[in-house]
């Protein structure tokens, strides 16, 4: 039965000492006991249940201090409470028992019930701590899942809004993992080239998922457009053109209440993907770094994968020769510094496009 109560180890070299808070305590804990420092130790190290030390300072094989310092060393001080039992009076003493982080110090001799009186109030203390810490601990693990929930249901809307796209203009889906591939390259080779852009992993993240949206506007456009087998008219050129602006007005249906980064990146990308650096681009020609870093990535990287993938208004072009053009300015003039990225990665590219069929790139 004693063997389910909290344990209090008592350290103290003098057996009386340890009878009396013996007497004191044994009614309600059960009652571990040390003779030295030595002792305490092994006492700590083999008991999981201690709720309280009862320390003395001076005792053979290893001081009070050295038990402290043990203890410290191994993280034990926040989590197991310390009361000093000395009967030392020097200042300098407590002050150095205290900064271990000692709960109490109470000095010999001492009244029984002054001890116990104290030395409870520190165990609810230290047990509703302890017991705070868990909830919160168990908290933190519910909105972890919570999110990583929000985030699966997210990644599922994504996909299935762009997978309508690619079904549309019958594609089998490698498409969009593409650019979902050639955005996250070149964003970190941004990122690592060119600090002053200010990207870390977790934007990167959030734009390479948003880039799985750019051409969700093309829900809109007509099949006799999107589909046609030869060159577009000048006014099914600008039909076709209206899919920027349209795919915002989706987006905006679903993120009308949404405040955060991604969202944010999914309006960019999908109305400034067709933006160009000299401002030649559409719908709004902004020229520039006025064209959002997440847009002006996935503008590079839809250029490239139109050009190594068929389509039904023209054959593949092979990657040599889409990079060159893209090299050249005949998509359009692009940032220099993410045409610089685009030329690290060039291999990369020219490998995905061999490959791509074999990989899932999600």
């Amino acid at each position: 039965m004693g063997c389910d109560k909290q344990q209090i180890l008592i350290v103290d070299d003098e057996e009386i000492n340890r009878i009396i808070l013996k007497g004191v305590f044994e009614e309600d804990y059960e009652i571990l006991e040390a003779e030295d420092g030595r002792d305490a130790i092994q006492q700590i190290e083999s008991n999981s249940g201690i709720v309280l030390v009862l320390l003395d300072l001076v005792m053979p094989v290893l001081n009070g201090f050295e038990v402290l310092e043990y203890m410290q060393e191994h993280d034990l001080i926040e989590k197991l409470p310390v009361i000093l039992i000395t009967g030392e009076t020097v200042g300098d003493s407590e002050d150095q028992a205290y900064s271990y982080g000692i709960a109490d110090v109470m000095h010999k001799p001492f009244y029984p019930y002054i001890v116990k009186r104290r030395a409870q109030n520190i165990i609810e203390l230290y047990l509703n701590k302890k017991n705070m810490e868990k909830r919160l601990k168990e908290q933190e693990e519910t909105i972890k899942l919570q999110e990583k929930r929000a985030r699966e249901d997210n990644e599922f809307v994504i996909h299935a809004l762009s997978s309508i796209v690619e079904f549309r203009n019958f594609e089998a889906g490698e498409h969009i993992r593409r650019i979902k591939y050639f955005t996250k390259t070149l964003l970190e080779l941004l990122m690592k080239n060119f600090p002053e852009y200010g990207l870390n992993e977790k934007q990167i993240d959030e734009m390479v998922r948003a880039s799985a949206l750019h051409d969700i506007g093309k829900i809109a456009i007509p099949d006799s457009i999107l589909l046609k087998p030869g060159t577009l008219t000048p006014e099914e050129t600008a039909v076709m053109r209206t899919h920027t602006s349209v795919g915002c007005d989706i987006l905006k249906r679903f993120c009308e209440n949404q405040k955060d980064d991604f969202y944010r990146y999914c309006y960019e990308i999908c109305k400034y993907h067709h933006e160009r650096w000299d401002g030649n681009g559409y719908p709004e020609h902004l020229a520039g770094n006025t064209v959002p870093i997440c847009a002006q990535v996935v503008a590079i990287a839809d250029a490239y994968d139109e050009l190594v993938s068929p389509r039904v208004y023209k054959s593949a072009y092979d990657a040599g020769e889409s990079y060159n053009m893209i090299m050249n300015g005949e998509c359009g003039q692009f940032s220099p510094d993410i045409l610089e990225c685009f030329k690290l990665a060039r291999d990369d590219f020219f490998n995905t496009v061999e490959v791509m069929s074999l990989f899932d790139f999600a």
